[in-house]
């Protein structure tokens, strides 16, 4: 029987590179996708992430890469992309595993705070089911709380979407996109290992100079804690992605 990972995403502003390649790396081996949206409509991912337009002289560092775009492109088009179920219907036995894809714009902030999902999120830690989490995906499980009051992430070793890293994309667009890239006051590092037992919990990994790609994994960077993975930006996505398929090809049914 095939696994199954669900992909829970708001009605816009999720990060293309982070959905779409994963996807096409678990459907290639085996790996059934099942995403879910707050209406049970397509979710429309961060354009400017695709085209790059109004974020100034960096737009071409910044956008996703052509193998995400290819990926983007070929999602758009899938029945399962096109078919969400709604969140509300979401039961975690029906899955084998969880990914949390990120993105920065503002309408992150309808998936990021909700307590719904948070839920359901929960289980899947309870179940010590796969979750694997990317970018500000990381800041959705580290809100969530089990009944103590602690995040799923408190005694976790867990990377994210680094500081400097936020900030850097924030200063480099603020003149053209204002506070486009500041999804929160707060930066995601920062309050991501707020949630954490120590801060040194917290991995912040190599300098991320260079994306990896489906032909070199190398660049890529991510921390796995238990059932637990994460990683920081689309630049680590290719290797995520694989690391989580093991993950879910070791589970047992």
């Amino acid at each position: 029987m095939k696994k199954t990972v669900l992909v829970p995403l708001p009605k816009n502003d999720c990060d293309p590179s982070e959905v779409a390649v994963p996807w096409k790396i678990l459907s290639q081996n085996g790996v059934r996708v099942v995403f879910s949206t707050p209406d049970a409509q397509p979710a429309s991912c961060d354009d400017l992430m695709l085209t790059g337009k109004g974020l100034g002289p960096a737009a071409s560092m910044l956008i996703a890469d052509k193998n995400a775009q290819s990926s983007y492109a070929e999602l758009e088009k899938s029945e399962e992309f096109n078919r969400p179920i709604l969140w509300s219907t979401i039961n975690e036995a029906d899955y084998d595993a969880l990914l949390l894809p990120g993105g920065h714009a503002k309408g992150m902030r309808e998936y990021l705070e909700s307590s719904l999902i948070q839920e359901k999120v929960k289980n899947f830690f309870q179940k010590d089911k796969p979750v694997a989490a990317i970018c500000h995906g990381v800041l959705l499980a580290a809100r969530t709380q089990n009944a103590d009051g602690k995040s799923v992430l408190y005694q976790k070793n867990v990377t994210c979407v680094l500081q400097t890293q936020e900030l850097l994309a924030w200063n480099l667009t603020r003149i053209w996109q204002g506070d486009y890239y500041r999804t929160y006051d707060v930066t995601t590092q920062k309050e991501v290992t707020s949630y954490l037992k120590d801060k040194n919990q917290f991995i912040a990994g190599p300098m991320p100079l260079r994306r990896d790609s489906p032909t070199d994994l190398k660049p890529g960077f991510s921390v796995k804690d238990g059932n637990f993975l994460s990683a920081r930006w689309p630049g680590d996505v290719h290797s995520f992605s694989y690391e989580f398929l093991d993950m879910i090809k070791s589970t047992v049914s």
